[in-house]
């Protein structure tokens, strides 16, 4: 049987590769401590923007951190210009602290 990791690894590699645009896309990176989110230029495969909160000095949930993650990635996309991103999961389930990122990437401004 596959190990937990692996599934999420076997999702991922699906879901990039339907993937596919011609957009930046937003791809995030959940540890059990931290939240890492990038904007990835497709094309090239370099990284524009990141941010995540392992320098996030107060302690806090991770829900409300990730949160803050979600706004200030997108607050970065949009003085770079960058309006539209896919959206890229990683493998993960959309709830929790994926979902909270989302949601405020979306309120700040950021659409995909």
């Amino acid at each position: 049987m596959l190990e937990t990791k692996e599934k999420r690894i076997k999702r991922h590699k699906k879901i990039t590769s339907r993937i596919g645009s011609d957009k930046p896309r937003l791809c995030i990176f959940r540890s059990n401590q931290y939240i890492y989110a990038q904007i990835i230029d497709t094309k090239s495969g370099k990284t524009l923007l990141s941010a995540d909160d392992s320098k996030i000095k107060e302690k806090e949930n991770k829900v409300d951190s990730s949160k803050k993650i979600g706004k200030l990635i997108a607050e970065k996309a949009i003085e770079k210009k960058i309006v539209e991103v896919v959206f890229d999961r990683g493998g993960y389930k959309y709830h929790g602290r994926v979902k909270a990122l989302a949601e405020a990437a979306r309120e700040a401004g950021l659409k995909f």
